[in-house]
């Protein structure tokens, strides 16, 4: 279980903080997720915190 972020980052860069894993970091164009260390942010919110402050709807999913 991981997110990723698509090509339709505008890198703000409001997810890297947010990232209880310190899985994402600021990648050549977009952030990347590091599938190795996401956890959905299970046993930290509800949610996926990346999501959640993400300005752009539907640029990070989960990873299929």
């Amino acid at each position: 279980m991981a997110m990723t972020i698509k090509e339709d980052c505008i890198s703000c860069g409001a997810c890297e903080p947010e990232c209880p894993n310190e899985a994402i970091t600021q990648g050549d164009t977009v952030y990347v997720i590091d599938a190795a260390k996401c956890t959905e942010c299970v046993g930290h919110y509800d949610s996926p915190k990346c999501v959640e402050v993400c300005p752009v709807d539907g640029c990070i999913v989960k990873v299929e």
